[in-house]
């Protein structure tokens, strides 16, 4: 059983178990939190979990838990795990059920002022296009030809279709597309639970928000990536749904027989269910997935497309919302770092974490490349939300930070806790707008179930993971149910 004497404490917000703290680890577990936030990750199975991350082939240098970590499936919310290409694992459930889960960011060219009178009607608009709640779809229905397009192309398809501007493309992760995605190594299941899901919101701790900036730690930087003080903004959260969840139930039950049974895998959950990376099914799992990231960031374009609708019809001017940034938080990516002194390809498995590549990383549009990538960490439903960007002193965590707050309390006893009308009329008494069409799963996101973002954005900050940008305060909270 681990305890917080088994840790050693590297600095105020960096502690290792070391790897002869049990047997089978083949490298040391880091944990990015404050001393109380140390404490409250033992109230799960977080840090047994990321124990378990460091026994997986392959693994380098030391498994990373973020301060927003909880309990999940196989590893936890919140894992970084840099595994080599050349003789490790690939792991769908270190990379998550939902693909591509992540965040991105609108920018508008009005205040607060000026838009405070229309907020109401945008939120109705909003509403409207686009759908959202548990298995809720789309009056666009694709055929599975065009999911297919969906499936290799991403957000550069939907752009290239007529749906948003090259722009929005160039400022995701990855310009928006995984170029070894292949359609055919997704199941006819998988697509066809995508085919109406394609600019839709989902359920859960998907959102989408009108906020404004509240306050700028950066000018530089902020200046750079756009922002101004009570600027309004839209931050939109959400992923694969369907589609992604089936590629990683698909892939998982596949490779369960193979990890025991062919590749005679040891490892101390059978919820890793891994194959070698470089094997033809490991290979045939990591392009499904990046399928399945590129239809992530596809609908988050479609959203986009609905959203500037809305906009545009309740405001009646032609302003334009442009993409800040859009990033990634559940997915598994070829990288290269220095280890033991010598360059490394590894397959990162990023599960709820955020990437935040600093200066002058090409893999960064051009237009941010001196001040770093764009970070977008949201807060939890009612909370504020962050704007970051990339250090070089972030190298140590793979370049890497947190993707969110974090839970603290299960669904279940969330919803024990208060009504759902009680979670939106206290909201409400804050400022802040709830659109929803059903309080039933409100309560089970109300912001008690969560850690501090405050706090996880300390760390983040003190750790120097990445620096602060701005603060973000939500005015009207749009969810599924």
């Amino acid at each position: 059983m681990v305890s917080k004497k088994d840790f050693r404490k590297i600095n105020d917000y960096l502690w290792e178990i070391p790897k002869s703290f049990r047997s089978d680890m083949r490298v040391p577990a880091r944990i990015y939190a404050s001393e109380k936030m140390l404490e409250d990750i033992f109230k799960d199975r977080s840090v047994e979990q990321l124990i378990n991350g460091t026994t997986l082939p392959g693994i380098a240098k030391h498994a990373v838990a973020m301060p927003d970590c909880h309990e999940g499936y196989s590893v936890p919310i919140g894992f970084v795990g840099a595994i080599r290409t050349s003789d490790g694992i690939i792991s769908p459930g270190a990379c998550g059920f939902d693909i591509n889960c992540g965040v991105r960011l609108l920018k508008s060219e009005q205040s607060k002022e000026e838009v405070k009178s229309y907020l109401e009607k945008l939120a109705s608009a909003i509403q409207k296009e686009v759908p959202s709640g548990l298995g809720r779809g789309h009056k666009i229905n694709l055929s599975v030809a065009e999911i297919d397009r969906v499936l290799e192309g991403g957000a550069p398809h939907l752009v290239k279709n007529g749906y948003g501007e090259k722009e929005d493309a160039e400022n995701c992760e990855s310009g928006g597309r995984l170029e070894l995605a292949d359609p055919s190594t997704v199941s006819h299941r998988a697509k066809n639970r995508g085919r109406d899901q394609v600019g839709t919101l989902g359920s859960g701790n998907h959102f989408l928000e009108l906020q404004k900036v509240e306050e700028i730690f950066d000018e530089e930087t902020a200046k750079v990536f756009g922002l101004f003080k009570n600027q309004i903004v839209i931050m939109i959260h959400c992923g694969s749904r369907g589609l992604g969840h089936q590629v990683c139930s698909d892939y998982l039950k596949e490779f369960t027989p193979l990890m025991l049974g062919k590749y005679k895998i040891k490892v101390p959950d059978k919820e890793f269910a891994c194959v070698p990376f470089s094997s033809s099914e490991g290979q045939r799992y990591f392009k499904a997935m990046a399928g399945a990231a590129n239809y992530a960031w596809a609908n988050r374009q479609m959203i986009t497309h609905f959203v500037r609708k809305a906009w545009r019809n309740v405001l009646r001017e032609e302003s334009s919302l442009s993409v800040l940034y859009d990033v990634a938080h559940n997915i598994i990516k070829k990288e290269k770092y220095v280890i033991n002194g010598k360059e490394t390809e590894v397959a990162l498995h990023r599960k709820g974490a955020t990437r935040a590549f600093p200066p002058k990383s090409l893999e960064i549009s051009e237009k941010y490349r001196n001040v770093g990538q764009p970070v977008l960490i949201p807060g939890s439903m009612g909370t504020a939300s962050y704007i970051l960007a990339g250090t070089k002193s972030g190298e140590e965590a793979f370049y890497s930070t947190a993707h969110g707050a974090g839970r603290t309390m299960s669904r279940h006893a969330a919803k024990r806790s208060a009504s759902g009308q009680e979670v939106v009329k206290e909201l409400k008494s804050k400022g802040v707008l709830v659109k929803c069409l059903s309080p039933r799963g409100i309560a089970e996101e109300a912001p008690f179930a969560y850690k501090d973002i405050e706090s996880v954005i300390e760390t983040v900050y003190s750790a120097k993971l990445a620096k602060k940008v701005a603060k973000l305060v939500p005015l009207v909270v749009i969810k599924g149910e």
